[in-house]
């Protein structure tokens, strides 16, 4: 005897046929290319030989080879969770307060021009990703309402592979590139870097790392800046600055963010995307914000309301915990100088390992010059192999790099140096 229920499936199935027999809406659906990291993850991982390192990671690794937070932000979460007071609850689209005025000091600087003139516009984001993508968004809505914008996104090469597709997703799809990067010389081109910037139209916008460029981890001297900001300024250009890994290029806020300082006191509008996950070792709670200065406070409020609506439609609210706790640190002078004793010995870490790194290739007697791999800076290192040597340290030595030959310093400790130092050694001297 069949029940209504099933009399009414039976309907369906002699009206539509076979459930089975319909395609689902996602059939046609193409596999995307994965990420040139996640495929070395998927080898990593496959790889059994207790020699493998994978050096191509992200986050700052500790001399355990684990992935590294710092005491004191460890103190402060215990602090707030043990805090009876505390309530949780959506913070404003816009993000922390106390957050976003703490982060756009760290950018600007107290006495900033543009900050006491309240021309500043700061909005915290789920990370350092986040944060370009509302700058690309801000770019597009911006400028279509001020001006039919004709300019293209310029983006240095090489430069992070995800951000060309970061702007696309945006819907802008003119991206160009400048040069940054001599690969015969493993060290920056000003003249050329200046002169496709001189070649770029009116109303383009260039992405420049402020600090310790991902993957080169070359950085511009403070000479070298004003040359750029004076090309960009008479070019009228616009520049998106690039923060991902603050502070942690020379161990000091200061300098990390002098080319920021430098082109908001020439008064010139700008974005900044900062990220404060690797200086604090928030992975699991990705902290980023974007620092928008304008020409005029007038523009505060229609630029604010229009981040507003983005940020809406993208995430919503941003996470409360990771940005509390970057305020409770940037605004407690006893915390700041204990965090910038963590993160400063963080630096020094990394640059002992690139000095070993480069004594034990040439004691090896590795071709080639290996001090560019001390003149770089930040957890990034370009060591300038090739595909095939890169090929060959994976499938002959299981120590796994970025296509690019890019690999991340603080991942190279005690236990795996010796091999690393061999296996790039033999990269360069073992023939086909």
């Amino acid at each position: 005897m069949s029940t209504p229920g099933s009399r009414w499936n039976d309907k369906v199935v002699k009206q539509n046929g076979d459930p089975g027999d319909h395609l689902s809406v996602f059939t046609n659906t193409q596999t995307p290319a994965g990420s040139a990291e996640a495929r070395l993850m998927f080898a990593f991982k496959k790889d059994t030989d207790t020699r493998k390192a994978y050096l191509a990671g992200r986050e700052y690794y500790s001399e355990e080879g684990t992935t590294f937070e710092l005491r004191l932000v460890q103190k402060i979460k215990q602090q707030q969770s043990a805090d009876p007071t505390s309530r949780p609850g959506y913070p404003s689209s816009l993000g922390v307060r106390e957050f976003i005025r703490r982060a756009t000091e760290v950018a600007l600087g107290k006495s900033s021009r543009a900050v006491v003139e309240d021309r500043v516009l700061g909005v915290q984001t789920p990370g350092f990703t986040a944060a370009v993508r509302l700058g690309a968004e801000l770019l597009r809505h911006w400028y279509a309402v001020r001006t039919v914008w004709c300019g293209p996104v310029y983006l240095s090469s090489p430069c992070d592979d995800s951000l060309a597709g970061i702007f696309q997703a945006a819907g802008i799809q003119d991206i160009r590139e400048y040069y940054y990067w001599d690969y015969k010389q493993r060290g920056i081109c000003l003249e050329k870097l200046l002169e496709d910037l001189t070649k770029a139209p009116e109303q383009s916008v260039v992405v420049l790392s402020a600090s310790a460029h991902y993957p080169t981890g070359a950085a511009l001297s403070q000479n070298q800046w004003a040359q750029i900001a004076n090309v960009i300024m008479r070019r009228r250009l616009f520049p998106f600055f690039l923060l991902p890994p603050q502070a942690l290029c020379y161990g000091d806020l200061e300098l990390g963010v002098w080319p920021v300082r430098y082109c908001a006191s020439q008064g010139m509008e700008l974005l900044c995307a900062q990220s404060f996950s690797h200086c604090f070792g928030l992975y699991g709670e990705a902290v980023g914000h974007l620092l928008c200065v304008l020409k005029q406070k007038s523009l505060l409020f229609p630029m604010e309301s229009q981040a507003d609506r983005i940020v809406r439609l993208l995430w919503a609210q941003p996470s409360a915990g990771g940005a509390c706790v970057v305020a409770t640190v940037l605004g407690n002078p006893a915390h700041l100088v204990e965090w910038k004793e963590e993160v400063k010995r963080i630096v020094e870490r990394c640059m002992l390992i690139r000095e070993i790194l480069r004594e034990r290739l040439r004691l090896l007697g590795t071709p080639g010059c290996w001090d560019h791999l001390t003149q770089q800076g930040g957890l990034y290192c370009f060591t300038g192999l090739n595909g095939e040597q890169v090929d060959f340290l994976s499938k002959k030595r299981h120590v796994y790099l970025l296509p690019d030959g890019c690999l991340n310093v603080s991942a190279i400790n005690s236990r795996n140096l010796d091999n690393i130092v061999e296996s790039i050694h033999l990269a360069l001297t073992t023939s086909d």
